[in-house]
């Protein structure tokens, strides 16, 4: 059977996607493309554009406006299912807008650490 929300996984992951958090909102390339996965399998789904490989995310990155990046999270779950898989789903908001963002990423554990090997981000209406 597999153990799911092992505490000590459950922390590591959840650390790793405060991380990314910061690195997100503060537009810190270098770790986001640390944390993403460095392969041709990577995928990010973003609300603007379909990104296949890490390359095309780390493209993605470097050319993204850094304005505009500041959000609340809320609702936020993650799930560790064995050692070595977890995933994590959010809610966002940003100000100045009333839409609600959902993002959505499935976490590995590499001989490097955790990666994100797929990530989704969709708002709605």
């Amino acid at each position: 059977m597999i153990e799911i929300n092992n505490p000590e996984v459950l922390a590591d992951v959840t650390a790793a996607f405060e991380r990314y958090e910061v690195a997100l909102v503060t537009n810190d390339v270098a770790v986001l493309d640390e944390l993403f996965w460095n392969s041709p399998h990577t995928l990010r789904f973003g609300a603007t554009e379909n990104l296949y490989g890490f390359e095309a995310i780390r493209a993605f990155r470097a050319g993204r406006p850094a304005a505009g990046l500041a959000r609340t999270l809320g609702k936020t779950v993650i799930t560790s299912y064995g050692r070595d898989f977890a995933t994590a789903n959010t809610e966002f908001h940003r100000s100045g807008s009333d839409r609600t963002g959902r993002q959505s990423q499935t976490w590995l554990r590499t001989p490097e650490g955790w990666r994100v090997v797929a990530a989704h981000v969709s708002l709605l209406a």
